[in-house]
């Protein structure tokens, strides 16, 4: 199942300004932001509760950042 991470994307701009700056916050590599943002690896609950708290992300908000499934068209 694929996510849609544009909302959390644009949070990541928002207060970071670019996700290099937000990769190297969470203590990953460019490479690593990249693969998770784009549906290639899966996040870790640690890895979203440590991201919600860095982008300030309230925990009922949580669901809308990283649990909205992508829709697909056809």
């Amino acid at each position: 199942m694929a996510y849609d991470y544009r909302k959390l994307k644009g949070r990541i701009v928002e207060i970071y300004g670019k996700q290099q700056l937000f990769a190297l916050a969470m203590g990953w590599s460019e490479r690593t932001c990249s693969l998770k943002l784009s549906n290639r690896v899966f996040w870790k609950q640690p890895e979203i509760t440590q991201a919600a708290k860095l982008l300030k992300i309230k925990e009922s908000e949580i669901q809308q950042y990283f649990f909205t499934t992508k829709v697909q068209q056809y």
